[in-house]
């Protein structure tokens, strides 16, 4: 699962230092282990037949759930059941049921059996049920960010006019029998039928194939589908609305894209690399896509970033880009691949607990890197690596093991810890035993566990299978130890003597010392001289002898190490590392270290050069560190930038140049930017006209008109609305309102509330301020209460008593103004008591 993208939860993790009080923290977790569970019956495989009720928010179902005992005789079983109301519960012999006793307490349903089973004898039970999701998420979980309902009715009534009625399934870690039930543990494994019933128009997506459709005289259908290869519980996936089905192959088998009609067009620009990234996969593991198809469908409301269910993978609604947006390129593309290759680690073969989480979702992450550096280059793929690397880096998240018998909630396992940091793992892991031994490893482990379950230790002994090292050095360090090391790099040279030394002290506070294999370069102009060395101790020292001083000496020199680390090169150490070094962190970190230093006329030669680099990525960051404060800098890049603003082959660095030109509010670039206004790109466009807002208001104002009632995204549609706001054009209060109206609970809309009450407080009509204000609130209370504590402060404190604010002075300039003072009293009564105060 993808939990990391454009998930509210992470962002409004950000705002917690707006908490206004913090309960004492439960630490009894810590004394609890977290043991893989118990298997005393296996599930063999299960037989679903349901039918959504739209009106309810129910589901009726009749499951045949077959069984054996794992190795004991036992004569009870014992299945997870969350929320239901249980018609009936029989054993199926042959032809007959015969009704079995049991006991439920709305979680679990505690069956005895006809007689006691030996190990391997099958048994099926039969259930029928109805699961109420909404029901049991708001008497067990209200508030919960992620909910426990696992299924999800959206817009199930169709009451929303903006918004298609769906069904999805959610469930991750432990959801999915809150609408079917079953041993909800990932260490179980089943063949899958599932029968649904729903309107004609529309679709369904589940796991394996779909086998047949069957119209009914009612103007229902029912849908068959088969999944004839065992998979985990948490897998099983309905999705249901109507959509547009873009149909694509790999090697014969369906590759199908379920999208919302309206990116019907676009949907293969979006998910096109599909076939291809199963091609790559297949190759580098050495085990060819497992499943007998592979669908992915988006979500609106979707509860996280996207969910590789085996063969049905859901994204969330952003995956859904427009041709302009794509042409800034696929910003769901990571995901996508992260998905996918959760196909073979996490589907093919399942973490057998939630404290080893990072089988599934480290390789899922790192996959993101293999992609990147296989499709668009090493400096892509070093890129994707080095962002993996800083979102570990700066997530706190440092006194956690990668493997954690330990953890308060197992939702808690989802975190940079297990994504991020174990996705660069995987990374320095690739180096030490190199590209050939590292993918053979992944093809041992893959094939010794498919269709089964398995624990970190596996992974090792895959990997010293292949390479015939002992590596408990490297699983007890990175796997089942926390942290990453904190160095100094110092240099010494001494020309008398012909030597040089690198110091390598590590400073971490934790007193660990941590092992690390890592290359050191030595460089005499373009000459270099590799020496593999071994970090072992809290400070090591590396000499090296020379005949002339060397112009660099690069440590890490693949740039893999995950640490912190602080290093005392020279600009022009930096410049001979930025020239030859060429890894994509090799030239980052000079970019870095020269754009401190542009007063140096050999730092700003650097950073102009580095505006022609051969990366686009790099281009444009070495364009947001130019410093056109200072003035032989302004003048010298001046050209650069302009021709990159007009023909630079990648739209997001024509974006960065476009708004860098805008700093200098130069007349002649008029043209250049109402030019750039109509480019196919949102962010080149969005940039545009806010540089030419900056020389031209009346033009940039004429075209905010222009372009309010067109189709618009992202830079381009927060220009276009912040000009809006600004002028606090009563005109335009339909559209602002009714925009944030529509918008999704998300971080889009939080960052919009800034805009939106800025503007109610500068319009006057009463009604448009209540309808915004009372959207406000709506979003404010639609927030998940586990996080009220920490948005509310800012939606109460800064936005709603803004506005408040703003009328009040208003009242009390004109006090005879009813209608005013009455506004006043509607703003204050959506506040709570304790931010009334002043008013």
């Amino acid at each position: 699962m993808n939990k990391v993208v454009c998930s509210l939860l992470f962002f409004l993790a950000g705002f917690s230092v707006l908490a206004q009080t913090k309960p004492a923290a439960d630490t009894s977790w810590k004394k609890e282990y977290r043991e893989t569970a118990t298997r005393i019956n296996d599930l063999v495989h299960t037989k679903l037949e349901v039918i959504p009720d739209f009106s309810r928010s129910w589901l009726y179902g009749k499951a045949w759930i077959t069984l054996k005992p794992h190795f004991y005789s036992t004569d009870s079983l014992t299945l997870d059941a969350k929320g239901m109301e249980i018609k009936k519960l029989a054993l199926v012999k042959g032809t007959q049921q015969v009704t079995l006793p049991f006991t439920y307490d709305d979680w679990q349903l505690k069956i005895k059996l006809n007689k006691t089973y030996k190990a391997g004898e099958l048994f099926t039970v039969f259930i029928e049920y109805t699961a109420k999701p909404d029901a049991f998420e708001e008497k067990y979980a209200k508030g919960a960010m992620l909910g426990i309902k696992g299924m999800y009715f959206i817009n199930p009534k169709g009451e929303d006019k903006d918004k298609p009625t769906q069904i999805w399934t959610q469930g991750e870690t432990e959801s999915n029998s809150a609408w079917f039930p079953t041993i909800d543990k990932t260490n179980q494994r089943c063949t899958q039928e599932l029968t649904v019933t729903v309107d004609n128009k529309y679709e369904t997506l589940s796991n394996g194939k779909l086998v047949s459709r069957k119209k009914n005289s009612n103007g229902t259908r029912t849908d068959y589908w088969k999944m004839e290869l065992p998979h985990a519980p948490y897998l099983f996936f309905l999705g249901v609305g109507e959509y547009a089905v873009i149909k694509d192959r790999w090697r014969g088998k369906e590759v199908n894209y379920y999208v919302e009609k309206e990116y019907a067009s676009v949907a293969k620009k979006i998910f096109g690399n599909t076939p291809e990234m199963m091609s790559f996969f297949s190759k580098i593991t050495g085990v060819n896509f497992p499943w007998n198809k592979y669908s992915q469908i988006t979500g609106r409301d979707y509860v996280a970033g996207a969910m590789e269910n085996t063969t049905a993978t859901i994204h969330q609604e952003s995956a859904q880009q427009d041709a302009r947006e794509l042409v800034d390129g696929n910003n769901w593309e990571g995901t996508i691949a992260h998905e996918l290759f959760h196909q073979w680690f996490g589907d093919y073969v399942t973490t057998e607990s939630w404290s080893n989480l990072t089988l599934n979702e480290s390789f899922a992450d790192y996959s993101q890197t293999l992609w990147e550096e296989y499709k668009y280059g090493k400096d892509a793929g070093d890129a994707e690596n080095f962002n993996g690397m800083q979102g570990y880096l700066m997530s706190g998240s440092d006194k956690k093991d990668l493997v954690r018998f330990h953890y308060k909630d197992r939702e808690d396992m989802f975190d940079a810890v297990s994504y991020q940091k174990g996705g660069r793992v995987l990374h320095m892991l690739r180096n030490f035993v190199g590209d050939s031994a590292f993918f053979k490893s992944l093809n041992n482990y893959l094939t010794t566990h498919k269709f089964k379950s398995a624990e970190a230790h596996q992974l090792r002994l895959a990997f010293e299978e292949i390479t015939g090292r002992d590596l408990n050095w490297f699983f007890n360090q990175w796997y089942f130890g926390s942290g990453h090391p904190f160095v100094d790099i110092n240099y010494a040279y001494n020309d008398t003597t012909g030597t040089a030394q690198v110091i390598i002290k590590q400073t971490q506070k934790t007193g660990k010392v941590f092992t690390l294999p890592l290359a050191i370069d030595v460089y005499n102009g373009a000459a270099k001289t590799r020496y593999n060395v071994w970090v072992r101790n809290a400070v090591d020292t590396f000499t090296f002898s020379y005949t002339k001083r060397p112009d660099l000496i690069n440590v890490d020199a693949d740039k893999v190490i995950l640490w912190n680390k602080k290093e005392n090169k020279t600009l022009e150490n930096y410049i001979h590392q930025y020239t030859y070094a060429g890894n994509y962190l090799d030239r980052r970190e000079a970019i870095d270290f020269a754009a401190k230093k542009q007063d140096d006329p050999r730092a700003a030669a650097l950073m102009k050069t580095a505006l022609n680099d051969k990366f686009y990525r790099l281009r444009g960051y070495a364009v947001s560190k130019t410093d056109l404060k200072k003035e032989a800098v302004k003048n010298s890049v001046e050209p650069v930038l302009a021709s990159l603003a007009k023909t630079d082959a990648n739209a997001p660095v024509r974006a960065a140049a476009v708004q860098k030109l805008g700093e200098y509010k130069k007349p002649e670039y008029a043209d250049l930017f109402k030019s750039a206004v109509n480019d196919s790109s949102y962010t080149v466009a969005g940039n545009a006209l806010e540089a030419l807002g900056k020389i031209d208001s009346a033009a940039a104002a004429a075209l905010v008109k222009k372009l309010a009632d067109l189709p618009k995204k992202g830079v381009l549609q927060e220009v276009v609305m912040n000009e809006i706001l600004k002028s606090g054009d009563e005109s335009m209060a339909d559209k602002v309102i009714g925009d944030f109206a529509k918008m999704p609970l998300s971080q889009g809309k939080f960052q919009s509330l800034n805009g939106l009450g800025t503007y109610l407080a500068a319009i006057k009509n009463t009604e448009k301020i209540k309808w915004g204000v009372d959207e406000i609130v709506k979003f404010r209370d639609a927030i998940p209460e586990s996080f009220r504590n920490q948005t509310d402060p800012f939606i109460n404190g800064m936005v709603l008593k803004g506005i408040l604010a703003a009328k009040s002075k208003k009242a009390t300039e004109a006090p005879a103004d009813t209608v005013l003072k009455e506004l006043v009293e509607y703003i204050k009564d959506k506040l709570p008591e304790a931010e009334k105060k002043g008013f």
